[in-house]
């Protein structure tokens, strides 16, 4: 596949692909600087900081979660993104009955989006249990569906309701394997076929999830899916953080994309997926936002290769490809992201200012690689649609 970068330099201001960022909990925003000291557990991780999230998740109102996704998308679109994929889960009231318009919340943060000039997919995310054999629990019963029936009855709402819009998309989000019962994906996945949408789910991002999975069908997350016919060229496992060689040839032999989150799977401690083994395999990345714990494109996309290169204790690990790294990170987190979200194209493009400091010194041929691997949203004048 051709992922290199169509660019053009009109006297100081270069002119780039939009940024997609292809996974995103906007409520998330309303957490930053939430859950950075010292909790009272022995060691803080990423339970311990779901903790912190649930009891936002607990609290928040329609009417903050509107204002919230307003001011989160505004900054998304300052720093250059033009398309986001919103993995939503909060659905329903605070005990887990639904509101009087039932998808009210996804209608709403699809109206923010719009309101501030993004397109978005709006990844209806299905959750129905706590793990296998437990129901919801807490913030959990925010998130869940009762039956399989109701959960597609509400993407099917969705779907109905903005099909033929040109700035947005439905999809069906399946959480985790975790959180969804074995018997559900297969259906999920169904369903995502017959209506042409994105198929994304949370994919090995703990070995907790990893070793859950085993423990109720024998399997790992990717051989189940695998199993209940998900993967796909519309599917996108999220994380990817803890696969084996063997399911990352399963995904890129389905033609299947990773969603790298590189800030907030450092700022979790999750680590980093190994890559060589996704690229071996011909698996396509694309880049997400996720938890806002920062709002910065350029970050999620260098650290795709920046990550790699602190795991294999080696520089420039993207090798022995038609187009240079640079162009296959901004690909990644531009063009590769629309796609998956359903998105034909990145919708529009990025002015990066030729005058900052970020590009003194640097030669003209080189300007793709420095504002990948150097430079940050302050380099933005401005997001044009298509």
């Amino acid at each position: 596949m051709d992922l290199s970068i169509p660019r053009l330099i009109e006297g100081s201001t270069l002119r780039l692909p939009a940024f997609t960022t292809a996974h995103s909990h906007v409520f998330q925003r309303a957490m930053r600087g939430l859950a950075q000291r010292p909790g009272p557990a022995h060691a803080d991780d990423f339970w311990t900081w779901r903790t912190a999230m649930y009891d936002l998740a607990s609290a928040i109102t329609p009417e903050r979660l509107h204002q919230v996704a307003r001011l989160a998308y505004r900054e998304l679109r300052l720093a250059g993104v033009r398309t986001v994929g919103e993995f939503h889960y909060l659905h329903h009231q605070p005990d887990g009955s639904p509101y009087e318009q039932r998808t009210l919340l996804a209608e709403l943060l699809i109206d923010a989006a719009r309101a501030e000039g993004l397109r978005i997919a709006l990844l209806r995310a299905v959750y129905h249990r706590a793990g296998p054999g437990r129901p919801p629990e807490g913030a959990q019963r925010r998130f869940s569906d009762p039956s399989l029936d109701l959960a597609l009855r509400d993407i099917e709402d969705l779907h109905t309701r903005y099909r033929g819009a040109a700035d947005v998309r439905v999809g069906i989000a399946p959480h985790s394997v975790r959180a969804v019962p074995p018997a559900w994906l297969g259906p999920l996945a169904a369903q995502a076929d017959r209506w042409g949408m994105p198929l994304h789910a949370h994919v090995a991002e703990q070995p907790g999830e990893v070793e859950t999975c085993l423990g109720e069908t024998g399997l790992r997350p990717v051989e189940l899916l695998e199993r209940e016919g998900a993967l796909g060229p519309r599917f996108v496992a999220v994380h990817g953080t803890h696969l084996l060689p063997r399911e990352a040839e399963k995904l890129g032999r389905n033609g299947c994309y990773v969603c790298i989150n590189g800030t907030t799977e450092r700022d979790l401690g999750d680590g980093h997926p190994d890559l060589a083994s996704l690229r071996g395999a011909g698996v396509r990345f694309c880049t997400g936002i996720d938890s806002y714990v920062m709002t910065d494109p350029f970050e999620e996309m260098r650290g795709i290769e920046l990550g790699e290169r602190l795991r294999t204790l080696r520089r420039v690990t993207e090798r022995e490809r038609a187009e240079t790294p640079a162009e296959r990170l901004w690909a990644a987190a531009s063009i590769e992201g629309a796609r998956s979200l359903g998105f034909e194209d990145a919708g529009g493009t990025v002015r990066l200012d030729l005058e900052h400091p970020t590009f003194a010194l640097v030669e003209p041929a080189y300007f793709l690689d420095a504002a990948v691997f150097s430079a940050g949203p302050s380099v933005i004048q401005g997001v044009d649609a298509a």
